[in-house]
C-alpha cells in the first residue's frame, strides 16, 4: 500500500460517487471515480489501486461480475462492495465472487472509513508476509531467504535489509534518501555501490537490470512478476 492510499470508486449514481470522492479525499485518500465497469477497466489497467469501492447494481457489467473478472485475471486489489440489497444471500454471492467486504446502503460514512482502513490493514499485512517473486528469484520477506530457480543465494545482513525494504515497497520508487538511514550513510554513491552488489546476485547475466530498475533522478524500483 502506498503512503497515500489510492481508491477507485465505481458507482453509476453520480451524486453518491461524488460525495464518496469528497468524503474519502477529506479523510486522507486519493480518489479516482468511474460510473461503470466499462469506464473503470482502463483505469484499472493503467494504475495500481490500493482498494476499490464498487456498487453492486450497475448497468452493463454489475459489481459482482466485475469482481469475478478481476479475480480471474489474478487482480488481487481489495474490493469493498456497496449494495442496497442487504440480505444474506447477496452478501454471500459477493464474497464468493471475491469481494473483501460488504456495506449496505444507506451507510454511516464513519463506518465506511473504518471498513476501508480494516481492509487496507489486512492487505498490507498479507502483502508484507508473502514471498515476492522477481526475475528467476523468490524472496521471503519474513525469513530474509533468497532463492534463484529454487537454489539458495547467500545475502549479507545489509543486503537482506535493503532487499526487504525494496520488496515491502515492490513496484514503488524508493529514493536514495529513503535508503540512506538503512545503510547508515548520507552519500548517494554508497547507496549505488550497495545496489550494484545486490544486482549482481539477482539480475540475469549480460543484460540491463530488469529486477531492480533505476528511476532516473529519483531512485530504485523492484519489479515483481
Amino acid at each position: 500500500m502506498s503512503e497515500t492510499p489510492v481508491i477507485l470508486v465505481v458507482d453509476d449514481d453520480t451524486r453518491l460517487r461524488r460525495l464518496l470522492k469528497r468524503y474519502l479525499s477529506e479523510n486522507g485518500f486519493k480518489v479516482l471515480e468511474a460510473p461503470s465497469a466499462d469506464e473503470a477497466r482502463p483505469l484499472i489497467q493503467l494504475l495500481q489501486f490500493d482498494l476499490m469501492v464498487m456498487d453492486v447494481m450497475m448497468p452493463g457489467t454489475n459489481g459482482q461480475e466485475m469482481v469475478r473478472e478481476l479475480r480471474a485475471e489474478q487482480n488481487k486489489t481489495p474490493v469493498l462492495m456497496l449494495t442496497a440489497m442487504g440480505d444474506v444471500d447477496n452478501r454471500i454471492s459477493g464474497l464468493e465472487a471475491g469481494a473483501d467486504d460488504y456495506l449496505s446502503k444507506p451507510f454511516e460514512p464513519r463506518e465506511l472509513i473504518l471498513r476501508i482502513n480494516n481492509i487496507l490493514r489486512r492487505a498490507t499485512v498479507s502483502k508484507q508476509s508473502a514471498p515476492v517473486a522477481f526475475g528467476d528469484c523468490v524472496f521471503d520477506i519474513q525469513s530474509g531467504s533468497l532463492t534463484r530457480n529454487e537454489e539458495p543465494i547467500a545475502l549479507t545482513g545489509l543486503e537482506t535489509d535493503v532487499l526487504r525494504f525494496l520488496a515491502e515497497r515492490a513496484g514503488q520508487t524508493v529514493s536514495r534518501q529513503d535508503l540512506m538511514p538503512l545503510l547508515k550513510t548520507d552519500n548517494d554513491r554508497t547507496v549505488d555501490v550497495q545496489m550494484t552488489r545486490l544486482r549482481k546476485k539477482i539480475e540475469p547475466e549480460g543484460i540491463s537490470p530488469v529486477c531492480i530498475q533505476t528511476v532516473r533522478g529519483q531512485g530504485y524500483r523492484l519489479i515483481t512478476k
